[in-house]
Protein backbone atom coordinates (compact mmCIF):
# COMPACT_ATOMS: atom_id res chain seq x y z
CA UNK A 1 0.00 0.00 0.00
CA UNK A 2 1.22 3.77 -0.44
CA UNK A 3 2.22 5.16 2.37
CA UNK A 4 1.77 9.20 3.05
CA UNK A 5 5.04 10.77 4.32
CA UNK A 6 3.63 12.67 7.56
CA UNK A 7 2.63 8.75 8.78
CA UNK A 8 6.12 7.92 7.97
CA UNK A 9 7.49 10.97 9.76
CA UNK A 10 5.16 10.67 13.01
CA UNK A 11 6.38 6.86 13.24
CA UNK A 12 10.00 7.98 12.82
CA UNK A 13 9.46 10.47 15.54
CA UNK A 14 8.02 7.83 17.96
CA UNK A 15 10.33 5.33 17.45
CA UNK A 16 13.56 6.30 16.23
CA UNK A 17 13.79 3.85 13.94
CA UNK A 18 15.22 5.10 10.33
CA UNK A 19 13.01 6.66 7.19
CA UNK A 20 13.37 3.57 5.10
CA UNK A 21 12.66 0.96 8.33
CA UNK A 22 9.90 3.16 9.03
CA UNK A 23 8.45 3.18 5.47
CA UNK A 24 8.82 -0.29 5.09
CA UNK A 25 6.97 -1.42 8.72
CA UNK A 26 4.40 1.16 7.55
CA UNK A 27 3.83 -1.05 4.27
CA UNK A 28 4.11 -3.97 5.95
CA UNK A 29 1.44 -3.12 8.30
CA UNK A 30 -0.75 -1.55 6.27
CA UNK A 31 -0.76 1.99 7.77
CA UNK A 32 -1.38 0.37 11.25
CA UNK A 33 1.03 2.89 13.45
CA UNK A 34 0.60 0.37 16.51
CA UNK A 35 1.83 -2.61 14.61
CA UNK A 36 4.00 -0.95 12.58
CA UNK A 37 5.79 -0.36 16.17
CA UNK A 38 5.60 -4.05 16.93
CA UNK A 39 6.97 -4.90 13.71
CA UNK A 40 10.02 -2.21 14.04
CA UNK A 41 10.53 -3.70 17.46
CA UNK A 42 11.17 -7.38 16.45
CA UNK A 43 13.60 -6.18 14.07
CA UNK A 44 15.40 -4.44 16.31
CA UNK A 45 14.75 -1.66 14.71
CA UNK A 46 13.27 0.32 17.79
CA UNK A 47 13.42 0.29 21.39
CA UNK A 48 10.03 2.23 21.80
CA UNK A 49 7.70 0.24 24.14
CA UNK A 50 4.83 3.03 23.87
CA UNK A 51 3.36 6.06 22.41
CA UNK A 52 5.14 9.28 23.34
CA UNK A 53 2.15 11.25 22.70
CA UNK A 54 3.63 14.52 23.92
CA UNK A 55 1.40 16.27 21.27
CA UNK A 56 1.85 20.39 22.00
CA UNK A 57 -1.32 21.49 23.69
CA UNK A 58 -2.22 24.63 25.91
CA UNK A 59 -4.02 25.04 29.30
CA UNK A 60 -3.34 23.68 32.61
CA UNK A 61 -3.18 20.62 34.32
CA UNK A 62 -4.52 21.68 38.70
CA UNK A 63 -4.80 19.10 41.42
CA UNK A 64 -7.08 19.88 45.09
CA UNK A 65 -6.43 17.30 47.65
CA UNK A 66 -8.62 17.35 50.70
CA UNK A 67 -6.91 14.69 53.65
CA UNK A 68 -7.55 11.13 51.80
CA UNK A 69 -8.91 12.22 48.75
CA UNK A 70 -7.78 14.74 45.65
CA UNK A 71 -8.80 16.04 42.16
CA UNK A 72 -6.71 15.94 39.14
CA UNK A 73 -7.90 18.05 36.09
CA UNK A 74 -6.70 19.14 32.79
CA UNK A 75 -8.36 22.17 31.34
CA UNK A 76 -7.27 23.26 27.80
CA UNK A 77 -7.00 26.41 26.00
CA UNK A 78 -5.65 27.44 22.93
CA UNK A 79 -2.49 29.55 23.85
CA UNK A 80 0.21 29.54 26.33
CA UNK A 81 -0.22 33.38 27.15
CA UNK A 82 -4.49 32.22 28.10
CA UNK A 83 -2.89 29.77 30.10
CA UNK A 84 -1.82 32.20 32.49
CA UNK A 85 -5.03 34.54 32.44
CA UNK A 86 -5.61 34.27 36.33
CA UNK A 87 -9.26 34.16 35.05
CA UNK A 88 -8.46 30.84 33.34
CA UNK A 89 -6.35 29.53 36.50
CA UNK A 90 -9.35 30.70 38.81
CA UNK A 91 -11.89 29.00 36.75
CA UNK A 92 -9.42 25.81 36.57
CA UNK A 93 -9.03 25.76 40.53
CA UNK A 94 -12.42 26.43 41.21
CA UNK A 95 -13.68 23.51 38.81
CA UNK A 96 -11.58 21.20 40.97
CA UNK A 97 -12.62 22.26 43.72
CA UNK A 98 -16.23 21.74 42.95
CA UNK A 99 -15.35 18.58 41.95
CA UNK A 100 -13.62 17.17 45.00
CA UNK A 101 -16.30 18.92 47.00
CA UNK A 102 -19.18 15.94 45.03
CA UNK A 103 -16.50 13.39 44.53
CA UNK A 104 -17.10 13.64 41.21
CA UNK A 105 -15.16 10.82 39.10
CA UNK A 106 -15.57 12.19 35.66
CA UNK A 107 -15.78 15.65 33.78
CA UNK A 108 -19.17 14.98 32.39
CA UNK A 109 -20.74 14.99 36.00
CA UNK A 110 -18.43 18.38 37.02
CA UNK A 111 -19.74 20.05 34.34
CA UNK A 112 -23.63 19.92 35.88
CA UNK A 113 -22.48 21.08 39.17
CA UNK A 114 -23.24 24.57 40.60
CA UNK A 115 -20.45 26.86 40.12
CA UNK A 116 -20.07 29.23 43.29
CA UNK A 117 -21.45 32.44 42.98
CA UNK A 118 -22.28 32.89 39.11
CA UNK A 119 -26.33 31.29 39.23
CA UNK A 120 -25.05 28.58 36.38
CA UNK A 121 -23.79 24.98 36.47
CA UNK A 122 -19.92 24.62 35.24
CA UNK A 123 -20.84 23.72 32.11
CA UNK A 124 -21.87 27.13 31.34
CA UNK A 125 -19.46 28.96 33.54
CA UNK A 126 -16.93 27.14 30.68
CA UNK A 127 -19.22 28.98 28.45
CA UNK A 128 -19.17 32.53 29.94
CA UNK A 129 -15.37 32.24 30.53
CA UNK A 130 -14.60 31.46 26.51
CA UNK A 131 -16.99 34.49 25.98
CA UNK A 132 -15.43 36.67 28.07
CA UNK A 133 -11.45 35.42 27.63
CA UNK A 134 -12.21 35.30 23.83
CA UNK A 135 -10.07 31.79 23.38
CA UNK A 136 -12.24 28.07 23.11
CA UNK A 137 -11.40 26.70 26.22
CA UNK A 138 -12.52 22.47 27.19
CA UNK A 139 -12.30 20.86 30.49
CA UNK A 140 -10.91 17.61 29.20
CA UNK A 141 -10.30 14.72 31.94
CA UNK A 142 -10.87 14.57 35.14
CA UNK A 143 -9.55 11.53 37.90
CA UNK A 144 -10.01 10.84 41.36
CA UNK A 145 -7.86 9.26 43.76
CA UNK A 146 -9.10 8.41 47.39
CA UNK A 147 -8.12 6.31 50.43
CA UNK A 148 -10.19 4.94 53.38
CA UNK A 149 -7.22 6.01 55.62
CA UNK A 150 -3.98 7.42 55.16
CA UNK A 151 -3.38 10.33 52.81
CA UNK A 152 -3.75 11.45 49.21
CA UNK A 153 -0.73 13.11 47.62
CA UNK A 154 -0.78 15.84 44.55
CA UNK A 155 2.76 17.11 42.70
CA UNK A 156 2.44 19.87 40.16
CA UNK A 157 5.21 20.44 37.47
CA UNK A 158 6.37 23.18 35.26
CA UNK A 159 3.69 25.35 36.27
CA UNK A 160 0.88 22.59 34.71
CA UNK A 161 2.64 21.19 32.66
CA UNK A 162 2.04 17.51 34.19
CA UNK A 163 0.25 16.97 37.12
CA UNK A 164 0.05 13.60 39.05
CA UNK A 165 -1.96 12.09 42.48
CA UNK A 166 -0.61 9.40 44.54
CA UNK A 167 -2.92 7.17 46.99
CA UNK A 168 -1.13 5.91 50.34
CA UNK A 169 -3.40 3.69 52.05
CA UNK A 170 -1.91 3.55 55.77
CA UNK A 171 -3.47 3.08 59.39
CA UNK A 172 -0.26 5.10 60.69
CA UNK A 173 -0.67 8.58 62.37
CA UNK A 174 2.39 10.34 61.04
CA UNK A 175 0.54 11.80 58.63
CA UNK A 176 3.46 14.53 57.62
CA UNK A 177 5.53 11.80 57.00
CA UNK A 178 3.16 10.05 54.89
CA UNK A 179 2.90 12.99 52.76
CA UNK A 180 6.27 13.54 52.70
CA UNK A 181 6.51 9.82 51.13
CA UNK A 182 3.70 10.03 49.04
CA UNK A 183 5.22 13.72 47.51
CA UNK A 184 8.29 12.09 46.74
CA UNK A 185 6.67 9.22 44.89
CA UNK A 186 4.74 11.16 43.63
CA UNK A 187 7.82 12.99 41.86
CA UNK A 188 9.21 9.41 40.87
CA UNK A 189 5.92 9.14 39.02
CA UNK A 190 6.28 12.32 37.28
CA UNK A 191 9.51 11.71 35.87
CA UNK A 192 9.67 7.84 35.09
CA UNK A 193 6.04 7.74 33.74
CA UNK A 194 5.19 4.19 34.92
CA UNK A 195 2.05 3.05 33.09
CA UNK A 196 1.13 0.88 35.53
CA UNK A 197 1.13 -0.12 39.15
CA UNK A 198 2.22 -3.81 39.86
CA UNK A 199 2.15 -6.83 37.84
CA UNK A 200 -1.68 -7.05 38.12
CA UNK A 201 -2.58 -4.34 36.75
CA UNK A 202 -0.73 -4.76 33.44
CA UNK A 203 -3.79 -5.60 30.80
CA UNK A 204 -3.65 -9.43 29.67
CA UNK A 205 -3.27 -8.05 26.29
CA UNK A 206 -0.44 -6.01 26.91
CA UNK A 207 1.51 -8.43 28.31
CA UNK A 208 0.74 -10.87 25.82
CA UNK A 209 1.65 -8.37 23.09
CA UNK A 210 4.93 -8.13 24.74
CA UNK A 211 5.22 -11.63 25.60
CA UNK A 212 5.02 -12.01 21.48
CA UNK A 213 7.38 -9.53 20.63
CA UNK A 214 9.80 -10.95 23.35
CA UNK A 215 9.23 -14.43 21.50
CA UNK A 216 10.02 -13.43 17.99
CA UNK A 217 12.95 -11.43 19.62
CA UNK A 218 14.54 -14.42 21.46
CA UNK A 219 14.05 -16.22 18.30
CA UNK A 220 16.33 -14.32 15.88
CA UNK A 221 19.34 -15.65 17.92
CA UNK A 222 18.52 -19.68 16.92
CA UNK A 223 18.02 -20.80 20.54
CA UNK A 224 15.81 -23.68 21.15
CA UNK A 225 12.28 -23.22 21.96
CA UNK A 226 13.37 -24.40 25.91
CA UNK A 227 15.83 -21.53 26.21
CA UNK A 228 13.74 -19.20 24.43
CA UNK A 229 10.90 -19.47 27.08
CA UNK A 230 13.25 -19.20 29.67
CA UNK A 231 15.07 -16.05 27.75
CA UNK A 232 11.00 -14.68 27.67
CA UNK A 233 10.73 -14.80 31.45
CA UNK A 234 13.75 -12.81 32.03
CA UNK A 235 12.93 -10.19 29.52
CA UNK A 236 9.33 -9.86 30.93
CA UNK A 237 10.86 -9.21 34.11
CA UNK A 238 13.01 -6.16 32.52
CA UNK A 239 10.03 -5.58 31.20
CA UNK A 240 7.64 -5.56 34.85
CA UNK A 241 10.75 -3.37 35.97
CA UNK A 242 10.35 -0.85 33.73
CA UNK A 243 6.42 -0.26 33.54
CA UNK A 244 5.02 -1.09 37.29
CA UNK A 245 5.73 1.42 39.43
CA UNK A 246 6.40 -1.09 42.45
CA UNK A 247 9.12 -2.26 40.55
CA UNK A 248 10.77 0.77 39.11
CA UNK A 249 14.33 1.72 40.51
CA UNK A 250 13.17 4.97 42.68
CA UNK A 251 14.87 8.07 41.38
CA UNK A 252 15.87 9.34 44.28
CA UNK A 253 17.83 6.23 44.93
CA UNK A 254 17.95 4.11 42.12
CA UNK A 255 19.69 1.05 44.08
CA UNK A 256 16.65 0.80 45.35
CA UNK A 257 12.78 -0.61 43.78
CA UNK A 258 9.85 1.67 44.66
CA UNK A 259 8.64 -0.81 47.06
CA UNK A 260 11.69 -1.28 48.95
CA UNK A 261 11.24 2.72 49.76
CA UNK A 262 7.61 2.02 50.48
CA UNK A 263 8.46 -0.79 52.74
CA UNK A 264 11.65 0.58 54.57
CA UNK A 265 9.27 3.82 55.10
CA UNK A 266 6.57 1.76 56.54
CA UNK A 267 9.46 -0.21 59.00
CA UNK A 268 10.27 3.04 60.15
CA UNK A 269 6.95 4.15 60.82
CA UNK A 270 5.85 0.77 62.84
CA UNK A 271 2.92 0.72 60.40
CA UNK A 272 2.10 -0.70 57.54
CA UNK A 273 1.69 1.44 54.13
CA UNK A 274 0.47 0.50 50.40
CA UNK A 275 0.16 2.36 47.14
CA UNK A 276 -3.64 1.96 45.88
CA UNK A 277 -3.41 3.92 42.81
CA UNK A 278 -1.28 7.07 41.00
CA UNK A 279 -2.97 9.27 37.91
CA UNK A 280 -0.29 11.56 36.00
CA UNK A 281 -1.79 13.50 33.39
CA UNK A 282 0.54 15.64 30.84
CA UNK A 283 -0.85 18.81 29.47
CA UNK A 284 -1.90 18.38 26.02
CA UNK A 285 -1.11 14.74 25.78
CA UNK A 286 -2.80 12.87 22.54
CA UNK A 287 -4.00 16.46 21.46
CA UNK A 288 -3.52 16.90 17.61
CA UNK A 289 -2.59 20.51 16.90
CA UNK A 290 -3.00 22.02 13.51
CA UNK A 291 -0.04 22.15 12.19
CA UNK A 292 0.52 26.33 11.17
CA UNK A 293 3.33 27.19 8.64
CA UNK A 294 4.48 30.69 10.35
CA UNK A 295 6.58 31.94 7.64
CA UNK A 296 3.43 31.43 5.12
CA UNK A 297 1.23 33.08 7.28
CA UNK A 298 3.68 36.37 8.17
CA UNK A 299 3.76 36.60 4.21
CA UNK A 300 0.04 36.65 3.87
CA UNK A 301 -0.35 39.19 6.60
CA UNK A 302 2.20 41.41 4.71
CA UNK A 303 0.68 41.10 1.54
Amino acid sequence: MSVSAKLVKDLREQSGAGMMDCKKALEESNGDMEAAVDWLRKKGLSSASKKSGRVAAEGKVVAVVDGNQGILLEVNTETDFTSKNENFVAFAETSARVALAAKVEDVEALKSLAYPESGRNVADELTHKIATIGENMNLRRLARVAVSEGVVVSYIHMEGKIGVLVGVQSPGTDKAALADLGKKLAMHVAASAPPWLDRSAVPAEALERERAILAEQARASGKPENIIEKMVLGRLDKFYGESCLLEQPFVMDPDQKVISVVEARAKELATTIQITAFVRFVLGDGIQKKEEDFAAEVAKAAG
